[in-house]
């Protein structure tokens, strides 16, 4: 699981920051790729049951996606190892196994230890079984300290760079707010709805919005949820072919979590997409809201074409766009709780 060239690239890169910033007393940036992760664990308990369950929540499959990817890809090292530049990595993890210091498992989170923008999970633990019995109690709670530390970043990046053509789009229309990756500056609006696309050859990322009346609180179901964006899209999102347009592939599952945006309930369903028609498909998540103000259903959805590549970073970066949705009312900074 080393992977020395990882670490040698991210040495050289620092050296150079680090020059860049010597004889400042400026907190050195964090450095890294989104959704990756350094690991500090003695080899012993690397090698024994705490490693694989490490292993196993962090390398975990990233739900929705056509292909199995892992939800954070890692780098290990010892703790012999781990000094210097390697401190500077965005996300860290390090595991102590001890049962002379500890009874139960504990996990806390710091931020900025060595560097700005950092985050750093530690996690401690008598013996590995223990450590294996909390994670098959908290399944995917590491994966999920992490996720929302990138989420936060990409939120912090768009409030600062969007896509005003999107923005404005978005106010006019629904009179709500959407920050989304500045290079999506194409877009088509009809009845109802609106859609943008960096139109991208590879790792294409489109959004849509759309409404509908709120009746009762059975809105709020999967099967009516998805009814209503087949219908949407069948509408709004033609194919290429004549006869073909945009579906959800449902033969593979879909997942709906109850999340908070805003303070506010909020449906989040992920899943896989396809086009009717032609060889066409890929990854969506969207969030369901209520317009209390004009007593309306809005959707906010991410989808993802990139054929023959990794799709984990590209869903991820529009998933976090979603959280940038203001509707009518919503005043509080977005951030993923």
């Amino acid at each position: 699981m080393k992977t020395q060239s990882f670490i040698f690239s991210i040495c050289l890169f620092l050296l150079g920051l680090t020059a860049c910033n010597s004889g400042s007393s400026v907190m050195t940036r964090a450095t890294g790729i989104p959704y990756e992760a350094v690991v500090v664990m003695d080899k012993a308990n690397w090698e024994s049951t705490a490693g694989t369950v490490i292993k196993n929540e962090l390398l975990s499959d990233l739900p929705g996606l056509p292909n199995s990817e892992p939800s954070i890809k890692i780098t290990y090292v010892t703790s012999t190892e781990f000094n210097g530049l390697l401190t500077y990595v965005r996300n860290i993890v390090i595991i102590t196994i001890d049962p002379s210091m500890y009874t139960r498992v504990s996990v806390n989170a710091e931020t900025n230890r060595w560097a700005n923008g950092q985050i750093v999970v530690n996690i401690n633990a008598p013996d590995g079984d223990v450590l294996r019995d909390y994670l098959d109690r908290n399944p995917r709670s590491i994966v999920g300290i992490i996720t929302k530390a990138e989420m936060n970043r990409t939120i912090v990046q768009l409030e600062k760079t969007y896509s005003t053509v999107v923005l404005d789009n978005v106010r006019s229309k629904f009179g709500a707010t959407l920050k989304v990756p500045s290079d999506m500056t194409y877009t088509r609006n009809a009845t109802d709805f609106f859609w943008a696309s960096n139109n991208a050859n590879r790792g294409r990322t489109d959004v849509i919005v759309y409404t509908f009346p709120y009746t009762d609180p059975e809105t709020f179901t999967l099967n009516y949820l998805i009814a209503k964006r087949d219908s949407v899209l069948r509408e709004n999102l033609p194919g290429s072919f004549e006869n073909s347009y945009m579906t959800t592939e449902t033969r593979w599952g879909l997942e709906y979590t109850p999340i908070t945006v805003q303070g506010k309930y909020c449906a989040e369903i992920r899943g896989l997409w396809k086009m009717v028609g032609d060889m066409m498909g890929g990854p969506f998540v969207s969030h369901v809201r209520l317009d209390e103000a004009n007593n309306q259903i809005i959707v906010v959805e991410g989808f993802v074409f990139a054929p023959e590549t990794d799709k984990r970073n590209y869903i991820r970066r529009i998933e976090a766009a979603l959280y940038t949705l203001l509707l009518p009312g919503d005043h509080e900074a977005p951030e993923v709780k």
